[in-house]
């Protein structure tokens, strides 16, 4: 990436820091999402009211999976803290291809642009989804957000086989990306597991098949037993871990990456401060996405946006581009 190599003034105290980012041609006002199905537009209004999500903290939104059949998701307990961490089991709850439809104009007021995270149980799924979500954007009468792309998550570890089966070798991910990208044009991501042996196999087979970016890495595959009974807590028994406890290995990942891959990366795994986002651009990502910090800190966005701000400012640089890939050894 050319970014990688560029270089920046420093800047004068009080000056502001230019936080936007180029995501694969999609412009953003900062590098910090929000990761799918830890933030929801719609239930913040319903609790908290509009000002909850105006000014919008995040410089996209992507909504929780959506699948082509409702999914009633994993038996409970579902969730539970660990160490540094939290473990869910979801299993990618939501209402549908139909349903989920007929509530995206709820989102068109939002003033950030939508990136829809898809999942499947087998490829048809993915791609029946994509293609009813294409046909509703064609519609130009229609009040709805600006979706701006696609990521097909092809790595929950808490839906059994499926998705993650696809994400954990190399030419279902690369069969499933290449039959995406005839559909759209727009941004289309991979989400990537970090349970395989070779991340950057996946990563490249999903970038010679046609995808814009990859993000990583979601959930490691994990347990957590009972303290009375000793038998596995959580109702799907194992589910998925995220949180500070999982950084170490996301930056590994992304580092290798980026390091194999001239290609843009959305990096995560447990980001909650502005210098875990400058850790992770150091490491050649793009952006990042900000997951189970959501779930302890609804504003978290938004502080560390203004402590990755202050913390470029402290260290005399006016934007990101002297930092990305830094640790790669090629800036």
């Amino acid at each position: 990436m050319s970014a990688r190599h560029g270089s920046a003034m420093s800047t004068p105290a009080g000056e502001r820091v230019d936080l936007s980012v180029d995501l694969a041609g999609v412009p953003l006002a900062h590098p910090v999402l929000n990761a799918s199905g830890t933030f929801d537009v719609v239930e913040s209004v319903r609790r908290f009211g509009p000002q909850a999500v105006e000014p919008f903290a995040f410089s996209a939104y992507v909504p929780k999976t959506v699948t082509l059949e409702p999914r009633t998701g994993n038996p409970p307990p579902r969730v539970t803290e660990t160490a540094a961490g939290m473990i869910n089991a979801v299993g990618l709850q939501n209402p549908g291809i139909v349903t989920w439809l007929d509530e995206l104009p709820l989102l068109a007021s939002l003033s950030a642009p939508v990136i829809v995270n898809i999942g499947g149980a087998k490829p048809a799924d993915y791609l029946d989804v994509l293609r009813r979500i294409e046909d509703a954007l064609a519609d130009d009468g229609a009040d709805l957000p600006d979706v701006v792309g696609y990521e097909l998550n092809v790595s929950c570890p808490n839906v059994g086989r499926g998705g993650l089966a696809i994400g954990t070798e190399p030419h279902e991910t690369a069969a499933l990306t290449a039959a995406a990208r005839t559909l759209t044009r727009r941004l289309l991501i991979v989400k990537l597991t970090p349970n395989v042996a070779d991340v950057v196999a996946v990563a490249q087979a999903a970038a010679d098949a046609g995808a814009d970016a990859v993000s990583l890495i979601n959930t490691l595959k994990a347990l957590v037993l009972d303290p009375v009974r000793l038998v596995p807590f959580l109702g799907n028994r194992t589910g998925g871990l995220s949180g500070p406890a999982i950084k170490p290995v996301a930056l590994r990942m992304v580092w290798e990456v980026a390091s194999a891959l001239d290609l843009p990366i959305i990096g995560m795994g447990g980001i909650a401060s502005g210098r875990d986002v400058l850790d992770f651009v150091a490491c050649g990502a793009t952006a990042v996405a900000v997951g189970a910090a959501n779930f302890t800190d609804p504003d978290a966005a938004r502080r560390i946006v203004a402590e990755l701000e202050n913390e470029l400012r402290r260290r005399g640089l006016a934007d990101l581009r002297a930092v990305r890939g830094r640790a790669l050894g090629r800036g």
